[in-house]
């Protein structure tokens, strides 16, 4: 493999019948699994894996749909779900070994990561999410011209067909304008990654489409069907994002609390690609985190 955390062995570990997931795994101690966003790869943890790995087992898998992993046909709302892809997971940790472990999710790795820890108390120890609100809250937050900061979430909730022609017509346009936008440091990711970013995108635009999509309409009914039942995260929860409280005009905090009781809540003035873009500073929530 040309693009490899260093250090970490890569295999491909079945977790559906139909679904493989590419994985790299290093360190030894207490195991951390550590979830991408988009529009990256597992690559994205390269700087934050290699220091965790000095004592755990981190694992760091390309999501289903990402990377190197299989990209299934969304044969139905399922395919792509949060709950399925939060399942991926814990059959992965399993199989490698770990009926318990920590959790930490960036942007749609963090969506993932909450259902996890909701539909999966007792095997998710910690959980740590990176830049991203649940997705019934995301939605209730967006209005009027405010919402065009997340115009790619309306354009990939349509119908199949229309969103994935246009975004493969013009692939590494729309990949690389959020690679561009959302870094407050473009250096932090070099040239070299974010062409792999950008490949590996290409190669999965129906995939990350429908990700996205189930993200428009099974997630909530998730969501909303926790929040009816008063279900919600059990576990040691952290919260790293950019002050999207201020930007959009709501209590980030309060909101977050609603979900989790034990909650330490940060904002961060670094860019998007947080892990990327000051590494050291997501080292130290996670180590933190860890020690509760």
């Amino acid at each position: 493999m040309t693009f490899a955390i260093p250090g970490f062995d890569y295999q491909r570990v079945p977790v559906t019948d139909d679904v493989t997931l590419n994985v790299a795994v290093g360190g030894t101690g207490s195991p951390v699994v550590l979830l991408h966003g988009f529009p990256q790869t597992h690559l994205m943890w390269r700087h934050v894996a290699g220091d965790l790995a000095t004592d755990h087992t981190v694992i760091c898998p390309d999501l289903r749909g990402y990377g190197a992993s299989d990209k299934p046909a969304a044969r139905d709302v399922d395919t792509y779900s949060k709950r399925t892809m939060a399942a991926d997971i814990v059959t992965l940790a399993g199989t490698l070994g770990h009926e318990r472990f920590a959790l930490a999710g960036h942007d749609r790795g963090a969506l993932v990561a909450i259902r996890a820890g909701l539909d999966h108390p007792g095997t998710i120890s910690h959980l740590a999410i990176l830049d991203v609100l649940p997705t019934l809250d995301m939605w209730d937050i967006l209005h009027g011209s405010s919402a065009a900061v997340a115009f790619h979430l309306y354009l990939m909730a349509q119908p199949p067909g229309l969103p994935e022609q246009m975004i493969t017509a013009s692939a590494d346009a729309f990949f690389g304008y959020f690679l561009d936008l959302w870094a407050r440091d473009p250096g932090a990711i070099p040239a070299d990654v974010r062409a792999e970013y950008l490949r590996a995108s290409r190669d999965a635009v129906d995939s990350i489409v429908a990700d996205y999509r189930a993200s428009a309409g099974i997630d909530i009914d998730h969501d909303r069907a926790d929040r009816s039942a008063g279900n919600r995260l059990r576990m040691p929860v952290t919260v790293v994002q950019q002050d999207w409280g201020a930007a959009l005009g709501y209590d980030a905090a309060a909101l977050w609390h609603t979900w989790a009781a034990e909650l330490e809540h940060h904002t961060t003035s670094v860019g998007h690609f947080m892990a990327e873009e000051t590494p050291a500073e997501i080292i130290g929530v996670l180590r933190t985190l860890l020690a509760r």
